[in-house]
């Protein structure tokens, strides 16, 4: 009862008795891979157009002293297999909330084939219309940094980018065979006649008798054709942004989580701090991890030794305890090179004296004195305070895509993912997560489709806390989290959730 008291007043708070909104701006849940193509004018202040906010309602999620959590409204829209959905703003750490969120039901349509070798093979699926593809569902999180462009106009394409990949794997990915190595020949100049080429040459498999082939073909799974799509789809995003970012006031970077469902398994894509975990029958599968200065300090080291000249002359690649001190010339001291998991004793030189390539610990880390991610999308104009050393060469736009196979497990309605950015895991670790979801759902029905969103803000009003004389503060006093916070809860199993 209290839960429900709670989850009442929460949403009281938020707006819950608003009329409906004047249509939104961007990709709406359910809706198709041609949804969210226009760009916000500069500097304006959005959020997710799944939440179908009023006006009034826009105003009250801006405000910083209040904090209303925002959610979904019954009557509205659900998104796609009832999953939960809440956020809430910053206590003044910037001027907007720069998270932003996508829910899409993504149709990926078959790419016309060269002289129709694909469209002859098997196991095709033609939908009404006589288009052939498939579904894929997505939930995202994008968590913003000095400004909030390159987080909406990523929340606006990713999916779009995702979808174009994997339209040339439409047919194959339908096919229990083996993925060919090489595809046909796009259509060629010239007077050659595609129906004279042998089938070996159609593949682009031509046989030279001079040369022994030795059959050590790598197989190739289907489950790594949508993991390099996924890669792939990140990068041309970030291409976009690289592009666009003058035209477009696309301001900063922004961290990048998406999940991904598509025939029968979920694809977690993570570039940044932010995290999910699958709550399974009470165990916690971790599907992501974080990327800082600390996680990724051997893959930064390696790449400023090898390219010295990105440091500019500030910087040194090797890491110690702290800073050095002039007069500790020729003492030695505590250090770690890209090489080493452990730590050594060296002779200090005067190379040493510059400031670290990485420097603090947890939280504090940051690379090159200035961010605290290595992983994300944007940051092209990102330099190092008052030089001109750019950063964007550290840092990686590609994610660590795990997968999560939904077939080969039986799940009841409390099985969970939890998408959630920094904000939510700053202050609460996995096991306090996963408490709160076994909370939550055991006071609902299993066949009440609110219960999830009911859950997505709990943990956001958790981890929130409540406004005291000293700030925002949890249940156990301690800081509340001052950052936005966004959570996606999504159901992995129950009645009507795949169809």
């Amino acid at each position: 009862m209290l839960l429900r008291v709670r989850a009442a007043v929460a949403q009281l708070a938020a707006g819950l008795g608003a009329q409906p909104p004047a249509e939104a701006r961007g990709a709406g849940a359910g809706a198709g891979a041609g949804a969210g193509r226009g760009s916000p004018p500069p500097a304006a202040f959005c959020r997710p157009a799944f939440l179908q906010l009023t006006p009034e309602e826009l105003r009250r999620a801006d405000d910083h002293a209040g904090r209303a959590v925002q959610s979904p409204r019954d009557g509205r829209r659900r998104l796609p297999w009832s999953s939960g959905y809440a956020e809430v703003i910053n206590a003044g750490k910037s001027q907007h909330n720069e998270d932003q969120a996508c829910c899409e039901v993504v149709f990926v349509e078959q790419r016309p084939s060269p002289r129709g070798w694909l469209s002859s093979r098997e196991g095709s699926e033609e939908l009404d219309g006589g288009r052939k593809g498939f579904y894929f569902h997505y939930w995202a999180l994008f968590d913003g940094h000095a400004g909030s462009g390159a987080a909406v106009m990523a929340s606006e394409r990713l999916h779009l980018h995702i979808c174009e990949q994997l339209r040339d794997l439409v047919e194959i990915l339908q096919d229990p065979s083996p993925p060919p190595v090489c595809l046909p020949r796009e259509a060629q100049t010239g007077s050659a006649d595609p129906n004279q080429m042998s089938y070996a040459e159609d593949r682009g498999e031509v046989l030279n008798d001079a040369v022994p082939r030795f059959h050590l073909e790598k197989a190739v799974s289907h489950e790594s054709l949508v993991i390099g799509a996924i890669e792939n789809a990140f990068k041309h995003m970030d291409d976009q942004i690289e592009r666009e970012r003058a035209s477009q006031h696309l301001a900063g970077g922004c961290c990048a989580l998406a999940a991904i469902y598509l025939m029968g398994k979920f694809y977690v894509a993570n570039a940044g701090d932010s995290r999910a975990i699958i709550i399974r029958n009470g165990e916690i599968i971790p599907m992501s991890r974080e990327f800082t200065p600390e996680t990724e300090r051997q893959r930064l080291q390696f790449l400023a030794l090898l390219r010295p000249e990105l440091l500019g002359k500030e910087f040194t690649h090797l890491e110690f305890p702290r800073r050095i001190q002039p007069k500790e010339l020729g003492k030695k001291m505590l250090y770690r090179d890209q090489n080493m998991n452990g730590w050594a004793y060296k002779k200090i030189e005067e190379d040493d004296l510059k400031f670290p390539l990485i420097f603090g610990e947890g939280k504090k880390a940051r690379m090159m004195a200035t961010i605290g991610v290595t992983r994300g999308l944007g940051d092209h104009d990102l330099k190092v305070f008052s030089s001109n050393i750019h950063i964007k060469p550290f840092l990686s736009c590609f994610p660590e895509v795990r997968v999560y196979d939904l077939t080969q497990y039986e799940h009841c309605p409390d099985d969970v993912l939890v998408l959630g950015t920094d904000g939510l895991w700053d202050v609460t670790n996995d096991e306090e997560v996963a408490a709160v979801v076994m909370e939550v759902l055991t006071s609902y029905e299993p066949n009440d489709p609110c219960r999830y969103t009911m859950v997505a803000q709990e943990l956001v009003v958790r981890s929130r806390g409540v406004l005291k004389e000293r700030g925002w503060r949890l249940a156990n006093d301690k800081l509340g989290s001052g950052d936005d916070i966004s959570v996606f809860v999504i159901p992995l199993g129950g009645p009507g959730n795949y169809t």
